[in-house]
């Protein structure tokens, strides 16, 4: 028998598989022949009577303002089914715990074409989970049961002993239940505006993209909605090979059914011997750099967990394909420092094990061993990784850059491409596709439609600006000739400098207080202390310390007058762990506003760089960059109505991280000018989407807003509306929000006296509508649509009040809009004071003189979010990544425990300013 470790809870075959269905709704969906809603005019609005219900605000008018051009958007229309769909619940058993869609996708197959195939035809379509849909009832009336046998072919080492197979033949037992009969007529009728959004229709969608995803997944690794191909690919280094992939996905439109393509991209385990890619992915030039230190094997196991490899000795005849076994750990020792009790009670080491049992010397005693979901302790050098496995993990920071490179296409190269995939797609060869009466024409074309370009707003300057109103054009603008809205006075500052002495001399430090002096004075921020204190840090010298004596040294130079409202620091390359210190010294246990200034950037800097780092500076120290000019945004702005803007988010820890909690987070306005915003910072549950905290948040924020309005602005009246961005919400989850977060919106206005009319509205970026203007003459420099682009016809909700809306001007590949669902609207917007208010957001944001892609505020509940973790003590050792082993329930809770405890609230002086720019 194979060496196995001490059991560690938990077995069997790992991975993750793809998830099936899901809730349909704007994500997937259906197409009838196309009833067209004509431009202009009520045509394509959902049916007005009550009996047709909706999740989110039924949509009454559509938007009219702006310059209309044609674009070209990444859909092809479909011809939905005319005959009914039969839905059949699975079960397979036994199942001790979720098994891979991969395996349950290989035990459907083998039932249709091997087992049952008089009773599978034509065959049905599964979504690896749960839901089976046949084009014809099956043939065993209500339910039926089968058994699907899996035999492993023996190992290498076996076979040539004449023993054992490697495993024995596991048998599983199907289970297929009729639930329920679909007839398309109800989806043609929902795609019409005459029936509700209901759990009929989503399963008619979720069943339409299971029957063009079921060729794809049977032939090339998937991973939800998107499939992937060895046509082209890139290997970056660090074990990782990057595969181009296809996402579809059958939407609802308006009097229509489309089919949703988009390039995507796979990071995919490098094919191989398992030890070349450990080396590789550790930077190791040779297998003698193993350490087998516990930073180093933590690191490997996180990346290598959940990959499956084959054992193949070297020399020894291969006899069939030998099953893949899933990594589950990475040992603490060598094979010659692991022993084990045989069948024999014998106590034998690995090494020992594989030259008596295989007659093979290992070569690398040095080199750790894989423990595999079975317990199976294996040598890697023994270990292969077969081709096409996606890693199912973050990609290292230092690949990102590849894989941008790698997935960014331009405008017209990325629909170009896109044709090209209805190639790779092949719906009319697809015996699915064609057995469902699904059909999408062999020439289709991306579909066409008209877009509207939104006028910007007038953004606002200081004082003292010689231009005190600028309208930005293509999604930008500058700062020459002016001066903040309201600028801040810095009394006393200082600058810590962590590189180290002869990369950044005193002259250069100099010169870098000289240029920032220059550009606070040509953005109107006063500053009283002209030659603040300048202090080097010592190699490894502990960072609250040191930042502690400089702060000490500029009290003592400024006579004891008070500490600094300001610490610049100057950092090293690579230096994420020294920031993280710096920020929980500044925003936690200080209170003191920190700007961390990279030395190769800062060195000789021009001025645009110091101008930029004084837009940080100034909102960083309790002032107002710009505002949005009242006159140009009324419904913004409007002294009638006092508003607050919310932005909420909830971030989650990465995939294989057990046991690490989500963070969630409320940034609000507490201006009347919605361009001063604070934010709040909370711990929670793993992975809950829905934040818990909310009501105790918002009251805070409301009450800082009441503060804010009636002590600064010495204005009167409460907040009469609240306007509430939700990002990272899917479309399954819309209800949730209305269910769990709108009442504790409506507890925290109670809570302070506030009878405000509240709008909810989802910002969704996980998509993947991609505009393309059909005119070069419409396009910006960059090939994409322009600033300000606004959809909301031909391809949005059938029902329900959406519209996607590209606010900020292209860079670099193809710009993504944002899509903005309405659920709930008692200020009864209208498409166009809605789309206009969105885009005013969108230029508030104080870090930049360009318009962004998300309001201001959901923008910021994002960054702050990702910033959640300078609240814990930097030497408190709290890991956020795990070790990539799995973790019991237990465990889970104790660690998660451990978090909530450890997380330290803002010092108060932060809780005021916008310390997260």
């Amino acid at each position: 028998m194979p060496p196995r470790a001490a059991p560690s809870g938990g077995s069997g075959r790992g991975g993750r598989g793809r998830g099936g269905g899901g809730r349909g709704g704007r994500g997937v969906g259906p197409a009838i022949p196309p009833t067209r809603a004509a431009p202009g005019g009520n045509a394509g609005l959902p049916d007005t009577s009550s009996h047709i219900t909706t999740v989110g605000v039924k949509r009454t008018a559509f938007g009219t303002s702006g310059r209309a051009f044609n674009v070209f958007t990444n859909h092809f229309e479909v011809k939905i089914p005319e005959a009914n769909i039969h839905h059949y619940d699975v079960v397979i058993s036994p199942s001790e715990k979720t098994l891979p869609a991969r395996l349950n996708m290989e035990i459907i197959e083998r039932l249709q074409t091997i087992i049952a195939p008089q009773v599978f035809t034509p065959r049905a379509v599964y979504d690896g989970r749960k839901n089976m849909f046949a084009a014809r009832p099956l043939p065993f009336g209500p339910s039926g049961e089968f058994e699907v046998t899996l035999v492993d072919p023996p190992s290498p080492g076996d076979a040539n002993r004449g023993a054992e197979p490697g495993r024995p033949p596991k048998a599983y037992k199907v289970k297929l239940t009729h639930v329920a009969t679909i007839n398309p007529e109800v989806l043609a009728r929902f795609l019409q505006g005459k029936q509700s959004h209901d759990n009929t229709v989503l399963t008619a969608i979720t069943a339409l993209n299971v029957v063009i995803r079921m060729e794809p997944s049977l032939k090339y690794p998937f991973n939800v909605r998107s499939f992937f191909t060895d046509r082209e690919k890139k290997d970056i280094g660090g074990g990782i090979v990057l595969w181009r992939g296809y996402f579809q996905s059958v939407r609802p439109a308006i009097g229509r059914m489309l089919i949703n393509v988009d390039i995507s991209t796979g990071a995919m385990y490098k094919p191989g011997p398992l030890l070349n890619i450990a080396l590789e992915f550790l930077g190791y030039d040779g297998p003698h750099k193993f350490s087998h230190e516990l930073r180093e094997r933590v690191k490997l196991q996180r990346f290598l967990s959940g990959v499956r490899v084959t054992v193949e000795i070297p020399g020894q005849r291969q006899t069939g394909r030998r099953p893949a076994r899933v990594v589950k750990k990475v040992s603490t020792a060598g094979p010659g420092g692991l022993t084990f009790v045989n069948r024999e009670g014998v106590r034998l080491s690995v090494t020992e094990y594989f030259q008596k049992a295989h007659n093979y010397r290992l070569r690398y005693p040095g080199v750790p061993c894989v423990e595999l979901g079975s317990g199976a302790l294996i040598p890697m050098e023994v270990c292969h990784v077969f081709e096409g496995q996606i890693m199912r993990k973050q990609v290292p920071p230092e690949k990102t850059k590849d894989v941008l490179d790698f997935a960014t296409k331009k405008p017209q190269e990325r629909l170009a491409s896109i044709r090209n995939g209805l190639g790779v797609l092949a719906y009319g060869q697809s015996e699915y596709v064609r057995q469902f009466g699904l059909m999408v024409q062999p020439n289709a074309t991306p579909v066409s439609l008209q877009a509207r370009i939104l006028d910007p707003p007038v953004l606002q300057y200081g004082q003292g600006s010689r231009q005190p109103t600028i309208k930005p054009r293509d999604g930008a603008w500058n700062m020459i000739d002016k001066k903040f809205f309201r600028p801040v006075t810095i009394r006393r500052w200082c600058v810590a400098v962590f590189e180290r002495m002869p990369r950044f001399r005193m002259e250069l430090a100099q010169e870098m207080v000289h240029g920032m002096l220059q550009a606070f004075e040509s953005v109107g921020i006063t500053v009283l202390e002209r030659d603040p204190v300048i202090e080097w840090a010592n190699a490894n010298e502990p960072v609250a310390p040191f930042l502690r004596k400089v702060g000490g040294e500029c009290v003592k130079k400024n006579a004891g007058q008070g500490g600094p409202d300001l610490i610049v620091a100057v950092l090293p390359e690579a230096s994420a762990d020294l920031y993280m210190r710096i920020k929980h010294f500044g925003d936690i246990t200080q209170g003191v506003a920190t700007q961390c200034l990279r030395s190769m950037k800062c060195s000789r800097a021009k001025a645009q760089y110091f101008a930029n780092v004084c837009l940080k500076i100034n909102v960083k120290l309790g002032g107002i960059n710009t505002i949005p000019d009242a006159r140009s945004v009324p419904v913004l702005t409007d002294p009638h109505n006092p508003t607050i803007v919310m932005g909420a988010d909830v971030i989650h820890p990465a995939p294989g991280a057990d046991g690490r909690p989500s963070f969630t987070a409320l940034v609000a306005n507490v201006d009347s000018d919605t361009a001063k915003y604070i934010a709040d910072c909370r711990v929670q549950t793993s992975r809950q989407e829905m934040i818990d905290d909310l009501e105790d948040m918002a009251k805070g924020i409301i009450q800082m807003y009441q503060g804010y309005r009636a002590g600064v602005e010495r204005k009167q009246g409460n907040p009469k509306r609240i306007i509430f961005y939700r990002d990272g919400v899917s479309e399954g989850q819309f209800q949730h929000v209305l269910d769990y977060e709108l009442p504790q919106l409506r507890a925290a206005c109670a809570a302070t006296g506030v009878q405000a009319k509240i709008t909810v509205i989802v910002v969704g970026k996980r998509h993947h509508v991609r505009f393309f203007p059909q005119s070069q003459n419409d396009a910006d420099r960059s090939g994409n649509c322009p600033a300000g682009t606004v959809v909301d016809k031909d391809i949005v909700h059938p029902t329900e009040f959406d519209f996607y809306l590209q606010s900020h001007s292209g860079l670099l590949g193809t710009s993504r809009p944002a899509h903005y669902s309405v659920l709930y609207d008692e200020n009864n917007f209208t498409p166009d004071s809605l789309q206009a208010l969105s885009f005013a957001l969108c230029h508030v944001y104080a870090r930049s003189t360009r318009s962004v892609s998300i309001p201001a505020p959901v923008y910021y509940a994002d960054i702050v979010c990702t910033r959640a973790k300078n609240h814990y003590d930097p030497e408190g050792n709290m890991d956020f990544e795990g070790s990539g082993a799995p973790l019991d329930d237990a465990q889970k809770k104790s660690a998660l425990d451990a978090f909530k405890a450890a997380f330290k609230p803002l010092h108060a002086t932060q809780r005021k300013v916008m310390y997260f720019s």
